[in-house]
């Protein structure tokens, strides 16, 4: 039975994503991601217009299947914002910590793709965006003094998870993730 064309494009990301995850989004030519989904190169620019446009939805993809885990594991830590910010920290160690893990996919495309005006770079940076206005949410929730400060300190723990993971693997600093999150939740200045 043939794919419909939601099913289809779903497929190409899929394959597109592992492909560009551990070769390299520019090192993975368009043909190579038809070859391995099994479509021709014409269907695959039915749904993607341009490799950039295929770029640009797969960091699309991944930054929405990175707000599922994180709303899942917050919804799953309780009302408590401490715990659900604990909560975010467990998970990207758990990343790290995984078979899967090759770097931060967000990061890595921001490495390939400088330029400002491609949809790669702007879905990437919006997901950045959308995880420390996020964070700044809980850290609302906190009542400490500096809220926005502190959501900027635990987000560059979190930037540094991933980038420590990548280079030292999860026996280097990313095991030390959640002891810094701790620490940083704990010296916060409880508001006036």
């Amino acid at each position: 039975m043939p794919r419909t064309a939601a099913a289809t494009q779903a497929h190409v990301l899929d394959v597109a994503g592992k492909l560009f995850y551990w070769k390299g989004i520019r090192a993975t030519g368009v043909d190579k991601v038809a070859a391995e989904a099994k479509v021709a190169p014409t269907t695959l620019y039915r749904l993607f217009s341009s490799k950039d446009e295929l770029v640009g939805a797969y960091v699309e993809h991944t930054a929405g299947d990175f707000r599922e885990r994180f709303e899942e594991v917050v919804e799953a830590a309780g009302p408590d914002p401490r715990e659900q910010l604990l909560a975010v920290f467990d998970l990207a160690y758990a990343e790290v910590d995984s078979e899967e893990f090759r770097g931060c996919a967000l990061q890595m495309t921001l490495a390939e793709f400088p330029d400002h005006e491609l949809p790669a770079h702007r879905n990437a940076v919006a997901a950045k965006s959308w995880f420390r206005e996020r964070i700044g949410e809980l850290t609302a929730r906190l009542e400490v003094d500096e809220p926005g400060a502190l959501a900027d300190h635990l987000t560059l723990v979190f930037e540094g998870v991933n980038a420590s993971g990548l280079s030292l693997g999860a026996d280097g600093p990313a095991r030390q993730s959640r002891k810094l999150v701790e620490l940083l939740l704990s010296t916060a200045t409880p508001r006036a």
